[in-house]
């Protein structure tokens, strides 16, 4: 694990510029978010959806393997005014608890074996808004690592459980020029006691 801390600290001490903005899924679908709560931005490197979240008042937490992005985060959201729990976490070694979050978030990363820590982390009504990339490589970017990129469908199945909302993976159907393409995204809401 600290190879891993060590090198996305080298990229994030590297990174120049204004903040990273919140993902697509998170923006394009922001008319389902409930009216506040408790949020995850998770694996949130510099943060963009922690910030959009604390903006429209929720409770935001931000998780990075990265001190250096949350270092870069949290003063952030302080020059902003916003209220923000940044954590240095490992969340392979320490995932959330059960029933904690009404929004959690993830954007281009991928690790199979949190999902259903991820889930069981969703209060009942909670979404999930996740988005990365697919082993299409149209436009290129992202991981070179097939292991690091979704395949066909795979983001419906490591969500059956929950209630779908949205889905979208083009892949390299049509006009490869539009669209989203070499990602997925998907919403999905954890079911409530019936």
């Amino acid at each position: 694990m600290n190879d891993t801390r060590k090198k996305w600290d080298r990229i994030y001490q590297g990174t120049e510029g204004p903040p990273a903005h919140p993902c697509r899924v998170l923006v394009e679908n922001e008319h389902l978010l409930p009216t506040g709560g408790t949020s995850l931005d998770l694996a949130c490197g510099l943060g963009g959806s922690a910030l959009f979240l604390a903006d429209r008042e929720f409770e935001s937490h931000a998780w990075d393997v990265s001190q250096v992005a949350i270092d870069r985060l949290t003063a952030r959201a302080t020059k902003l005014g916003l209220s923000l729990h940044g954590a240095v976490r490992d969340i392979v070694m320490e995932p959330p608890g059960e029933s904690v979050f009404d929004v959690i978030v993830v954007s281009h990363f991928l690790d199979r074996g949190i999902v259903p820590a991820l889930i069981a982390a969703l209060r009942p009504g909670g979404l999930i808004f996740y988005q990365t990339f697919t082993r299409h490589r149209v436009l290129g970017g992202g991981p070179q690592n097939d292991d690091f990129r979704l395949a066909d469908n795979e983001l419906l199945r490591l969500f059956a459980g929950l209630r779908l909302l949205i889905y979208r993976e083009e892949g390299i159907q049509g006009d490869t020029a539009k669209g989203l393409r070499d990602e997925a995204m998907i919403v999905a809401q954890q079911r409530t006691a019936s």
